[in-house]
């Protein structure tokens, strides 16, 4: 399948970003499941159900992100056209209900990632399963891969991350600059909201008043999603979670997706071929944006995106 390169009505990286979210179709109705984790919370799985024997991917979504955001209702579409089964679970706290326990989810988060699909290699009857990840979702899915080395093989086929944040002090630094604040500000708004009710859940959890005066990302990282998740700030985060040096450790079929116009990550801090190993495919189109991936003619569709997993799975990873 040939790398993504948008349509000549829709030039910029911004804009390509952007305009999926006008053209978002509908969602399709999908079958939740809440699970309960190792230490007394719970996530919520959203599936798109078919036989037992169909292949089974799994979607990882991207910060604040969720069963109804554009890629997840694209890719669920495709995956029901197709007869594959679908499973899109949600990081703690974004499936609409605040989560139990102080922490939440990061771009680091290997941990849960290897939980999830454990759990659903399970279900699958110890079939391997194809697994996925958008942009933050993407990122630690990587992550994980790069630690387990030979044995991520063993649950699944194979990777893709779409847009993922590889480097995560440069995208955070670059997203408070010029326009790509208003991304920066449109994320504070949602993790703002949800970690002040996590404060009233657990008083004392971190400092309301830095959280609430944070203007980028790193100002809330470094007083709220570090300090909660075990690092010793922003800095100390973003270097022990970032994926781009676990890329010389995969060991299974990886797709990396990383456009060179994404308005979150700049092209110069992208991996080159002698940074990642031998199982690692760069696809770095000059086009796409931030997971955007508009094709045809306008208005526009989000197939590229869903195609170019399923084609992954089906045809790569072998």
């Amino acid at each position: 399948m040939k790398p993504y390169q948008a349509p000549s009505w829709l030039p910029g990286g911004q804009a390509q970003t952007l305009w999926p979210l006008l053209i978002k179709p509908r969602p399709l109705k999908l079958r939740r499941e809440r699970w309960e984790t190792p230490d007394g919370d719970f996530i919520d799985v959203d599936h798109v159900d078919g036989p037992p024997d169909a292949p089974l991917l799994v979607l990882f979504h991207g910060l604040e992100g969720s069963a109804r955001s554009h890629y997840a209702i694209s890719t669920a579409r495709a995956c029901k056209a197709a007869g594959w089964r679908l499973a899109l679970p949600h990081f703690r706290g974004c499936s609409g209900e605040l989560n139990r326990r102080p922490r939440a989810y990061h771009s680091g988060d290997s941990t849960e990632i290897d939980w999830i699909l454990r759990r659903l290699h399970a279900a699958n009857g110890q079939r391997q399963v194809h697994a996925a990840g958008i942009s933050l979702g993407g990122n630690a899915l990587l992550k994980w891969a790069g630690e387990r080395g030979s044995t991520a093989g063993e649950l699944v086929s194979g990777v893709a991350a779409i847009c993922a944040p590889l480097d995560l002090a440069a995208c955070g630094h670059h997203l408070a600059t010029g326009f790509n604040r208003i991304y920066t500000q449109h994320f504070l708004k949602t993790l703002k909201a949800i970690s002040a009710a996590r404060l009233r859940q657990h008083p004392g959890l971190f400092d309301g008043q830095r959280m609430q005066q944070a203007i980028n990302l790193f100002q809330f990282d470094d007083v709220v999603t570090g300090p909660i998740h075990g690092f010793a700030g922003a800095a100390d985060y973003w270097q022990r979670a970032s994926a781009k040096p676990w890329l010389q450790s995969i060991a299974v079929p990886t797709l990396a997706v990383n456009p060179k116009n994404d308005p979150f990550l700049p092209a110069r801090h992208l991996p080159t071929r002698a940074e990642v190993s031998s199982f690692v495919c760069l696809e770095q189109a000059a086009t796409g944006g931030h997971v955007g991936f508009v094709s045809g003619v306008f208005p526009g569709n989000l197939d590229w995106l869903p195609q170019r997993l399923l084609h992954f799975f089906l045809f790569e990873t072998s």
